[in-house]
């Protein structure tokens, strides 16, 4: 398979991997990070990780009651057994893939199903670590999942590449995420366990992990669907404005910055700013202005639109 037939490239590119680059370069000068502070962030956003991840396959539990689940153990009434097995088991599997990290972390099969096999733990036992023994359709998408019978070959290629690529690691856990999920290796649980694998790729690198909000469900399978035609720039760019949002929780966290960034409709009234609403939000969900997103809401700083605004003059001005 011929990976760099797929093109990622949109408007900004450069830019964003710029940003997030320079991003990482500032959370590596605070390593080591005090554990106070590490074990308080992590466990904040595993939680969110935990949350938007079975969110996205419909489990119905709140943010407030997926930490109730996993922290104090309480059953919440109204909701399914099922649903409080998928938050105890996917909190699970991201400690198993924590486990894994390191500079020199190689993926490999057995790890892949392992991190399945705790996804469905509890839920699935027949199916949970085991590869699919027939065909599988998805409902909303626009592929059919190759026949089970090439399932090993296709995770065997896709291991070999993702070890062996020289692309832009932020580039390569893209495209590893859609073609795990174009796979489709297992019968259930593909999802969750993908975002899973896509941010051990990450977090070897030395990133947090990228997380795939629920309020992005849509926005999500949509990008999929366009990387199933070929274009992984959609995919692409929603998984660097995760990372982005992530990088940003840390730093601001760590820097005491974090109250810097504010929705973009208080931003837009401040004297200074140029720009309406409509467009500066245009802006963040392009990834041409340092922004991420918190539920419905883009939140920005002053400093990235005039930012934006300087080198957008500089540029007119070489030209």
């Amino acid at each position: 398979m011929k990976w760099q037939e797929y093109p990622y490239y949109f408007e900004g590119l450069e830019k964003q991997l710029e940003r997030i680059l320079q991003k990482k370069a500032e959370l590596d000068k605070l390593r080591p990070i005090p554990t106070y502070a590490l074990k308080s962030i992590k466990e904040s956003m595993t939680i969110e990780w935990t949350y938007n991840s079975n969110s996205i396959e419909g489990n119905t539990l709140t943010l407030q009651e997926t930490k109730m689940v996993i922290e104090e153990g309480f059953t919440i009434k109204g909701k399914s057994l099922r649903e409080h097995f998928e938050a105890v088991n996917h909190q699970e599997a991201i400690e198993f893939v924590e486990s894994l990290v390191s500079d020199s972390y190689i993926l490999n099969e057995k790890d892949i199903l392992n991190v399945h096999n705790l996804v469905l733990n509890k839920i699935e036992k027949d199916f949970a670590g085991r590869f699919r023994t027939s065909g599988v359709r998805i409902s909303g998408a626009n592929f059919v999942p190759p026949n089970a019978l090439k399932i090993d070959d296709y995770i065997t290629e896709l291991i070999e590449w993702v070890n062996s690529s020289n692309e832009n690691f932020l580039i390569k856990s893209a495209i590893f995420h859609h073609r795990f999920v174009w796979i489709h290796p297992f019968f259930d649980g593909n999802g969750r366990t993908v975002r899973l694998l896509f941010n051990l790729l990450l977090m070897k690198e030395g990133f947090p992990p990228a997380i795939i909000l629920k309020n992005d469900r849509k926005k999500y399978y949509d990008a999929l669907n366009s990387a199933n035609n070929g274009d992984y720039s959609k995919l692409l760019l929603l998984i660097l404005q995760a990372s982005e949002r992530s990088s940003d929780i840390y730093l601001g966290s760590l820097n005491n910055t974090y109250n810097d960034y504010q929705p973009i409709s208080m931003i837009v009234e401040e004297e200074g700013v140029p720009y309406g609403q409509e467009y500066v939000s245009l802006l963040a969900r392009q990834g041409k202005i340092d922004a991420f997103k918190e539920g419905r809401n883009w939140l920005t700083t002053k400093d990235a639109i005039l930012d934006y605004i300087e080198k957008r003059e500089r540029k007119r001005i070489l030209k």
